[in-house]
């Protein structure tokens, strides 16, 4: 079921708040799909979802090759019968503002994360969100 990005519910945005692994879908340069487990936070007033990663990651460089446009990538959660999946535009951010904000959203969903100074963030737009239950 589709919903609006910035106002998806209660329930919904609760379920973007539990402890769930989730998975991040981006395209490798072939065109072929790459799919990895992550953590993820959602912003739904920024309407921005954040993963933190390492930069020499495929993850990051799979979307470093999209160019600064961006890349169409999609991050899911699954509970049961519940999911969630948030798409979007997806850019590499290095910027310590950016990677420290990532960072502290990380550790209040899941915990603090290990010391990496090859952090990056991969920031997602968010302009579609999906669910049930």
């Amino acid at each position: 079921m589709a919903l609006d990005p910035s106002a998806p519910g209660d329930a919904y945005l609760a379920f973007w708040r539990e402890r769930h692994l989730c998975t991040l879908s981006t395209r490798r340069p072939d065109g072929t799909p790459h799919l990895v487990p992550v953590g993820v936070t959602y912003d739904p007033s920024a309407r921005l979802a954040r993963v933190i990663a390492d930069g020499a990651s495929r993850k990051v460089r799979n979307v470093r090759a999209a160019g600064p446009a961006g890349m169409r990538v999609a991050v899911c959660q699954v509970d049961g019968a519940r999911w969630a999946t948030l798409e979007g535009t997806a850019v590499v951010r290095d910027d310590p503002a950016a990677v420290a904000e990532a960072v502290r959203r990380y550790a209040e969903r899941y915990r603090a994360p290990r010391h990496n100074p090859a952090r990056v963030v991969i920031e997602i737009s968010v302009d579609r969100a999906l669910g049930h239950g």
